[in-house]
């Protein structure tokens, strides 16, 4: 990607979004618009297309997971969203990621990490590693007595394809997954890409939250997954 990365700043304190500001110029990252509050910043989307927006969470008006909600329509142009939160409260976290955020910081991110994110994001990449992710769900998703059936997409998915998801969702990296499957890396990423396409996700931790609340996997699996992990 050769043309400068685009992002949206929304938080409702000027301080912080002049900081951000010039962290994000002085690293070549061009900041197209800010908001106060999150209808602003649904409108400031709409009207810039930018690459990314840094989310902060309490907002007037609308906050920011509202307006994460407003922004994600699934459709191909939409940007990716980084939550900023002061409040290190897993319950944000897992809404900011149901509402289809790509990743979550604090404030007291450093420049480079701040960057860094903002970059991750924006190459599809999600923010948060899958095991960190997956101990979201499994606290955070509910389902009833019985086991939940299928989700009907993931009938789309090969028998390869719902390993692959199926061990992603543990907390699986590229590189041990091609571990534990016996293939080539390229060919793993070649999976989870055709995982991602086909189930209309934007990142491995939306993939992950899917195999949770379908079903595929269960909070129970990730001890079993492990033991097995260090028998192989």
């Amino acid at each position: 990607m050769t043309e400068p990365l685009r992002v949206l700043l929304a938080d409702d304190q000027t301080l912080v979004r002049t900081g951000f500001r010039l962290i994000l110029r002085a690293d070549g990252i061009d900041v197209v618009a800010e908001a106060a509050n999150g209808t602003e910043a649904v409108e400031a989307v709409r009207r810039t297309r930018p690459d990314v927006v840094l989310m902060d969470v309490r907002m007037p008006e609308t906050d920011g997971l509202e307006a994460t909600r407003r922004i994600l329509t699934g459709a191909p142009g939409d940007p990716r969203v980084i939550i900023l939160t002061t409040f290190d409260l897993d319950r944000y976290v897992y809404a900011a990621l149901s509402a289809g955020a790509s990743g979550f910081l604090l404030k007291d991110v450093t420049p480079e990490q701040l960057t860094a994110a903002v970059r991750t994001v924006r190459t599809g990449d999600a923010l948060l590693a899958p095991a960190i992710t997956r101990r979201l769900v499994e606290r955070f998703t509910r389902r009833g007595n019985d086991t939940a059936a299928l989700h009907r997409d993931l009938a789309s998915l090969t028998p390869r394809e719902l390993e692959v998801l199926g061990l992603l969702a543990r907390g699986l990296s590229n590189t041990e997954l091609a571990a534990r499957l016996h293939l080539a890396e390229t060919t793993v990423k070649t999976h989870v890409a055709r995982i991602l396409a086909k189930l209309g996700l934007r990142d491995r931790v939306q993939a992950v939250i899917v195999a949770y609340e379908t079903g595929l996997v269960s909070a129970g699996e990730r001890e079993a997954a492990e033991q097995s992990t260090e028998q192989t």
